[in-house]
């Protein structure tokens, strides 16, 4: 069975990226074998909000569902005008965290997309 592929959201600051890339480079250095890991970090909650709408996991979870579509397609079968879906689907497509299949088709890579949320210091 192949690995599941993972994307982990995350909010944090930039000192917080540096550490967990430094301990990712030691763990290497150490000879131990990594898998592959996508880790989005996003400032503050507000900021993880704005950028992933309740509108936007919806079509997060259509192309998830029914798989790779053009914009027009995806626009259609969610019942919304194709300009806002194309600025979603462009946004999302920033975050990495829907990929273009081909000139004309997008889609998502992702079999589960977990939040790591810390409370306080």
């Amino acid at each position: 069975m192949a690995t599941k592929r993972r994307l982990e959201l995350r909010i944090g600051d930039a000192g917080a990226v540096l550490d967990r890339l430094e301990q990712k480079w030691n763990r290497l250095a150490a000879g131990e074998t990594l898998e592959p890991e996508r880790v989005l970090t996003l400032p503050d909650l507000p900021a993880l909000l704005a950028a992933l709408t309740p509108a936007r996991w919806v079509l997060i979870g259509k192309l998830r569902a029914e798989g790779p579509l053009s914009v027009y397609e995806l626009a259609k079968r969610l019942g919304r005008d194709y300009k806002n879906v194309h600025t979603d689907v462009r946004r999302l497509i920033e975050l990495e965290v829907v990929e273009r299949r081909d000139a004309k088709r997008v889609g998502v890579a992702w079999d589960l997309v977990r939040a790591e949320i810390r409370l306080g210091a």
